[in-house]
């Protein structure tokens, strides 16, 4: 059975996973958004007249689809930070350090499973903070029209979900939700927090000094 998703709002932007019972396990991050071709494509097949479908068709397949790359930097209660992210092929491990993988890489968005990010809180002691975040490899100019929605799904099947919305011209990248423990709970907490090129060069640096991450960023590719 399915349950109904707990979706994180700016109204209700946090929720206890210790008050659901997600204290063990397996908690997997899904991203999922519209494929720009597809999008493309379907506004074509709503065209009226032949020409304009026609039109609209020759518009869709020159549509580059957009790259979007899901992330997590972690920093630990010893002190030590890494990052989980496909850019240098940093897919992690989920039974060994950091506890935290990406299953694989979509580039497109036209796989119906999306990114998938896999954090063991069998190790959540040794978490201090985890900061889920995406950005626009290549692509789309920004994450208006994509529809992106990240979901959390615990081994049992509990679901939180964080809508990227309110997309403002340019963002190409987005610290989505930050996991932390507050007041002795593990916490997970909307942030939605957009980053635009006038913030700086080198998005992951930019995100990292934003939240005192202390993270050291060298050029990479995937």
């Amino acid at each position: 059975m399915v349950s109904t998703p707990v979706v994180l709002t700016k109204t209700s932007p946090t929720v206890s996973l210790d008050k659901h019972g997600v204290t063990s396990g397996l908690i997997r991050v899904n991203l999922n958004w519209t494929s720009a071709q597809a999008a493309a494509q379907q506004k074509a097949g709503e065209a009226r007249g032949i020409f304009r479908r026609m039109r609209g068709q020759w518009q869709a397949a020159a549509v580059k689809d957009v790259d979007l790359d899901l992330g997590c930097m972690i920093r630990f209660s010893d002190g030590h930070k890494t990052v989980v992210q496909a850019l240098g092929n940093s897919f992690g491990s989920v039974n060994h350090f950091p506890y935290v993988a990406l299953d694989a890489d979509d580039r497109t968005g036209s796989l119906a499973t999306g990114e998938n990010l896999v954090i063991n809180l069998d190790h959540q002691a040794e978490f201090s903070k985890l900061l889920l975040f995406v950005y626009i490899y290549e692509g789309s100019g920004d994450f208006r029209g994509l529809d992106a929605v990240v979901t959390l799904t615990s081994d049992r099947g509990d679901r939180f979900e964080v809508r990227l919305d309110e997309c403002p011209p340019q963002a190409h990248a987005c610290a989505i939700a930050l996991i932390k423990r507050q007041k002795g709970e593990l916490v997970v907490g909307r942030e939605v927090r957009w980053f635009t090129p006038k913030d700086g060069p080198g998005i992951q640096d930019v995100i990292s000094r934003a939240y005192r991450l202390g993270m050291k960023w060298t050029p990479g590719r995937k």
